[in-house]
């Protein structure tokens, strides 16, 4: 007995498979355009205006030569520190947040306003150090602690002001 030859695709299961191609293939190809296309920027909610609060590390420090280069009194951007004035130096992630020179800072715990006018050295991280002048004992008494802070952004920091207390 002769082998039969395998009998021809009707036209119906010819078309059906030629659909099926194409639809998988415009699937796939519009899947992948959509994977290589980056997704938007996510746009940041604006920030409203305002009052800031935040909780940060303290320290104290003072201004004598055994703290600092051999400039004791000059702060990060120049500003003069002189005992009795309330300053302090903030992290650099701090002035991101709008603590730039000049911005006034209410500690919890401590009288008054504060002014930022000098800045913590490197590494550190939402971090304050509250001006003592000269008197180290009040710096180590001080400690380290947790404080919440408050201020105004763009109130009234200005890095090219000259502020009170500042110069000799």
């Amino acid at each position: 007995m002769a082998a039969s030859a395998p009998s021809a695709p009707t036209v119906d299961r010819v078309g059906r498979t030629n659909a099926l191609v194409l639809v998988l293939a415009v699937a796939l190809a519009t899947g992948a355009c959509a994977r290589l296309a980056p997704a938007p920027a996510p746009t940041p909610a604006p920030r409203e205006p305002g009052p800031r609060t935040l909780v940060v590390t303290a320290t104290a420090y003072n201004s004598t030569a055994g703290q600092t280069d051999g400039r004791p009194q000059e702060a990060a951007w120049g500003d003069r520190l002189v005992p009795g004035m309330r300053a302090i130096a903030v992290s650099r992630d701090l002035e991101a947040l709008g603590l730039v020179r000049g911005t006034r800072v209410r500690i919890a715990g401590l009288p008054g306003e504060y002014r930022v006018l000098d800045r913590t050295g490197g590494g550190s991280y939402r971090h304050i150090d509250v001006y003592m002048g000269t008197d180290v004992d009040a710096a180590r008494s001080f400690g380290r602690k947790r404080v919440r802070i408050d201020w105004e952004p763009g109130a009234d920091g200005d890095a090219g002001a000259t502020l009170p207390g500042d110069g000799p």
